[in-house]
């Protein structure tokens, strides 16, 4: 997967490491977790990083889930999921399920190790994979903090989504696809979108 950009720092509510998605059962076993985790192949354990690993400030994190609100009853995929903090907040906040990649092997195992230590490993699995390669139809919200132009690649893939999918990315938008929010989290911009019945003709 992606790692993610730097951008402006935002203040910092307090690390509540918490989790990000899974199934609305909060009971729910490693195996349902499992199912959440397409395509979970390993990459090379020397991959070449498209961008900087910069962590994503809590008070964005909690502006994300937000905006997107985000609940038990949601999948989350996270695109370029660094240390798993959004997956793994939402988890131990909402129950929710979460699937999370990265290209970099050392941040899948740092992901995995947090989610075992915050006791949302039974909801939230990560996997060392190419987010273009990976299955996104299970996710209900999908979140990212890639860059430009890893966004506008990957648009045209979150159109064809099932409509309803939500969109959050951390301070990139989609070029001429227009974000449904725009939130301002101390200087930083959160962009939401929902995927659409009818892809807008300026974007097929």
């Amino acid at each position: 997967m992606i790692v993610r950009p730097l951008v402006v720092s935002v203040g910092i509510l307090g690390l509540m490491f918490a989790g990000c998605s899974q199934s609305s059962n909060p009971a729910a076993d490693t195996s349902q977790a499992q199912t959440v985790a397409p395509n979970a192949q390993a990459e090379s354990p020397t991959p070449q990083l498209d961008v900087p690993y910069v962590p994503t400030p809590t008070a964005v994190v909690d502006a994300m889930l937000k905006v997107a609100k985000v609940g038990k009853n949601d999948v989350l995929y996270d695109l370029g999921s660094g240390d798993g903090r959004i997956p793994i907040t939402a988890a131990k906040r909402f129950g929710t399920r979460g699937f999370g990649v990265d290209i970099d092997p050392q941040r899948i195992q740092e992901a995995n190790a947090n989610a075992k230590k915050e006791g949302v490993s039974d909801r939230v699995k990560f996997a060392q994979q190419d987010l273009f390669k990976t299955d996104l139809s299970q996710a209900t919200v999908i979140t990212l903090y890639l860059l430009p132009r890893i966004n506008l690649q990957l648009r045209p893939t979150l159109l064809k989504l099932k409509p309803g999918t939500r969109i959050v990315s951390h301070a990139f938008d989609m070029g001429d696809w227009k974000p449904d929010q725009v939130v301002d989290v101390n200087g930083t911009n959160v962009y939401f979108w929902t995927v659409l019945e009818k892809v807008p003709a300026n974007l097929k």
